[in-house]
């Protein structure tokens, strides 16, 4: 039988998960009403909610230690969040366990099933957060990356400037001449990549057209979409001159999709990306992508815990992030 989570509780109760750690935390009082603070503690008796108390127990300095939740460790951008925050970690005595979901987006198993590891606090990215209930991720002090600034639960959000990101990509192609543009967006639904959509929707001109399809964040889907997007025989309207890809994975598969169709990039197909992975300089043409600074999303991250965890807050403003402008993109072939 599944475990109950805090935010099973939550749900039953009709409250948020930061309400639910509150009262199971003992810290309500000024806070939430008595009559709130009692129907979160009879719901959790009657779904038989256990806190981790292994992670609920612990203080600053019990043993130093931060987790990190990350969607993949076989994603460069993490890898490198993952060197920034063991960097600040390290030079204040801190530790960092990295936690990855099996399949790359989605819940991993407990990892706390067989070590009981004591945590102080954990760093989320947004695409692994429904993670979080596996390690009672309300217990502890959360600091999310790359995620909806509005959202509860979370004591500190670390962002990157990725809505104007996309309005560098849009300027840019535009700029070039660009009117016809596809939208190979990410099949993975988080804030991130909501954002990317909403920044590219409101930069485009009136005179833009403006095409949306979604494939899996890896090279093969990215190339079998676009093939069949850039290939459709049975629609009137002209091809794109453009794709505006969410991340320079689904970018390099595009640019297998136009190749094997027969078109040059970027003289007939003009391509962009986001991230700035390796893969940007090791495709041909080399990518024009949006560089984002990851390793600083780690640093933001762990200093944002170290401050909460020291009881202050955190206010630093988000990342800014800028286009790298390499051979993929050119102005739009002739009529």
């Amino acid at each position: 039988m599944t475990r109950p989570t805090s935010r099973d509780v939550a749900h039953a109760a009709g409250v948020s998960q930061a309400t639910v750690s509150l009262v199971l935390g003992g810290k309500w009082r000024g806070r939430v009403s008595e009559r709130t603070a009692g129907l979160v503690r009879d719901t959790a008796d009657r779904l038989g909610y256990r806190p981790n108390l292994a992670a609920r127990n612990l203080r600053l300095g019990s043993t130093r230690t931060a987790l990190l939740v990350v969607p993949a460790l076989t994603n460069e951008f993490f890898a490198r969040v993952y060197t920034g925050a063991a960097r600040i970690a390290a030079e204040h005595g801190f530790g960092v366990v990295l936690y990855p979901s099996p399949d790359g987006t989605g819940p991993a198993r407990d990892p706390f099933a067989s070590a009981r590891a004591a945590l102080d606090g954990v760093i989320a990215s947004s695409m692994a957060a429904d993670a979080l209930d596996a390690i009672g991720g309300a217990e502890l002090p959360l600091v999310m990356l790359d995620s909806d600034p509005t959202g509860e639960g979370a004591a500190a959000h670390v962002n990157l400037a990725i809505a104007d990101g996309m309005n560098q990509v849009v300027h840019h192609l535009t700029g070039l001449g660009h009117r016809r543009i596809l939208h190979l967006a990410s099949a993975v639904d988080t804030w991130t990549f909501d954002v990317r959509a909403r920044a590219l929707r409101a930069a485009l001109t009136p005179d833009c057209t403006l095409t949306t399809v979604r494939a899996p964040l890896s090279v093969q889907a990215a190339r079998a979409a676009m093939e069949t997007a850039l290939a459709a025989p049975t629609d009137p309207a002209p091809p794109p001159t453009a794709v505006i890809c969410d991340d320079d994975i689904l970018a390099a598969g595009t640019c297998k999709a136009a190749r094997r169709l027969g078109l040059r990039v970027p003289e007939d197909l003009s391509v962009t990306g986001f991230d700035d992975l390796a893969l940007a300089t090791a495709v041909e043409p080399e990518l024009t992508t949006v560089h984002l600074p990851a390793e600083q999303v780690g640093e933001h991250g762990m200093s944002a815990l170290l401050t909460v965890l020291e009881g202050g807050t955190w206010t630093a403003p988000d990342l800014p992030v800028h286009l790298v402008v390499r051979g993929s993109t050119a102005p739009p072939p002739p009529p």
